[in-house]
């Protein structure tokens, strides 16, 4: 991996240059903010254990939760490919819709010489910036910003031992915690740790300059393969891990949604699914989170000892969830809450500790939010929302009266009036869930004669949404009856 050696250190002198084209902010450098992004790949809403979930432990992001704010209901609007972290992070860091996104995503390094991307905006504004881990963006990480380490691809590598496991009564082939199978400990450190030292290091060098400073740590973890020490697998024997609610051997419409065993992601698990292995899986997720969460602890007390913590704004979320058991999937490629919908949990100056906000947003608000803390104004390509009226309390109404969802083709979502409608145009199917009433989206009511004008409303809201986002999938001959 090349290091920008010239760049590890960052005079105020060179910023003063680099903010030449710099249009005219609100606030000085010196007083504007710093911010902290710290982004997982593939964790769930339901992988902290501040929010109710016994079964894992996560001290340090159930701090973060006590000493700021949490948004319940964040949202990735899907993906126009299988790698849906692909989609998530494009419309990351230009601040896209879906498929606004997707029309520009092979340009992403055009877009970022031109100045539309996250972290350019921020340059402008006079922010020093630093990247490290997973990026999976069309675009040059070591020019995008002032100090880029550990360029991770979109995972680490799998092998062949790690799919269709474990199966009963058979010896299981693959240990997450055999270093011989690369993944996360190739190099020789865990992938995760290498990415917290990065960001301590970052914050010591950020110590040095006069400058705010934006830190983009992007971590791998708990994406397969689920690797941490043995310790942190054993803080979970099997006896301790529940399955989902909604637990299922097998989801009926997998093939016609993309989720057939074709799938890499539903590979890893035997078909039908069983009891034990998706207890193995989940204990093998939780292991890898706990073991995550214990190297963000890391990052967050080398910010306290640098003092300038005070100043400075934490943000944490993740591009997508994941099933692993839940409905018989154990991908992210399907609209189930479980897999669109993560944690969000900012804090910061200002913002109220321990708090929740129930408004829908969407995780790649993050970037108009900091962008608005930068003193940047709203740049006129960027389609999603600053949440800061949210976090300090200036309305209790949501920028998105309704959360939209698409998986390529062959799916398609909207969640409204505490309703979610899910579309399987290839098949003409469509499932209604009540979520006020059921959260774990169990009971499908699409069949209900009752149903019938709440999938009508809910299916005009779609089609509005969909024009808004850009989708120019024709619903309306699919579904002539609605």
């Amino acid at each position: 991996m090349k290091y920008r050696l010239s760049m590890l250190i960052v005079t105020t002198a060179a910023m003063a240059l680099l903010n030449t084209e710099s249009p005219v902010c609100a606030q000085s450098s010196e007083s504007k903010p710093n911010i902290l992004f710290v982004f997982a790949d593939d964790l769930c809403y339901e992988a902290i254990g501040a929010f109710g979930y016994t079964d894992i432990d996560t001290p340090n992001l159930d701090r973060l939760v006590r000493n700021g704010t949490t948004f319940t209901h964040a949202y990735n609007m899907g993906s126009w490919s299988g790698a849906v972290c692909v989609a998530s992070r494009c419309m990351l860091v230009t601040g896209r819709y879906l498929w606004h996104a997707n029309r520009i995503y092979k340009t992403t390094e055009q877009e970022r010489e031109a100045g539309r991307f996250w972290s350019e905006h921020l340059k402008r504004a006079g922010y020093d910036t630093y990247f490290t881990g997973k990026w999976h963006i069309q675009a040059d990480a070591e020019k995008a910003f002032h100090v880029a380490r550990h360029i991770r691809p979109g995972m680490p590598n799998q092998t062949d031992a790690g799919y269709n496991r474990p199966l009963e009564g058979q010896p299981d082939p693959w240990s997450p915690y055999d270093r011989s199978f690369d993944g996360f400990w190739k190099g020789g450190r865990h992938w995760s740790a290498v990415t917290a030292d990065d960001a301590v290091d970052y914050i010591d060098m950020a110590g040095a300059s006069e400058n705010p400073f934006f830190m983009y740590v992007a971590f791998n973890a708990p994406h397969d393969p689920r690797q941490a020490p043995k310790s942190f697998v054993e803080d979970y024997p099997l006896d301790r891990i529940a399955l989902p609610i909604n637990y299922l051997p097998e989801y009926p419409f997998k093939d016609s949604i993309g989720c057939s065993a074709k799938l890499r992601d539903e590979k890893l698990g035997p078909f039908p699914r069983t009891t034990h292995a998706v207890k193995v899986h989940r204990q093998e997720y939780y292991a890898i989170i706990t073991h995550l969460d214990q190297q963000i602890g890391r990052i967050f007390k080398a910010l306290d000892d640098s003092g300038k913590a005070d100043n400075t704004f934490i943000f944490f979320s993740a591009d997508h969830g994941l099933a692993v058991g839940h409905h018989g999937l154990f991908g992210k490629q399907n609209l189930y809450d479980h897999s669109v919908r993560v944690p969000f949990l900012v804090s910061g100056p200002g913002v109220p500790h321990g708090h929740s906000i129930d408004a829908p947003i969407y995780l790649q608000d993050v970037m108009p939010t900091s962008l608005e803390l930068a003193g940047v104004d709203k740049p006129e390509h960027v389609d999603f929302h600053s949440l800061l009226p949210l976090i300090h309390g200036e309305t209790a109404e949501s920028a998105y009266d309704a959360v939209y969802g698409a998986y390529l083709a062959l799916q398609r979502s909207v969640i409204d009036d505490g309703y979610k409608l899910i579309l399987y145009p290839e098949i003409n199917k469509a499932r209604l869930y009540n979520l006020a009433n059921d959260p774990h989206e169990l009971h499908d009511l699409a069949d209900n004669p009752e149903s019938a004008p709440i999938i009508k409303k809910l299916f005009a809201r779609l089609l509005d949404l969909g024009k808004e986002v850009g989708d120019e999938l024709d619903l309306k001959s699919v579904y002539p009856q609605l």
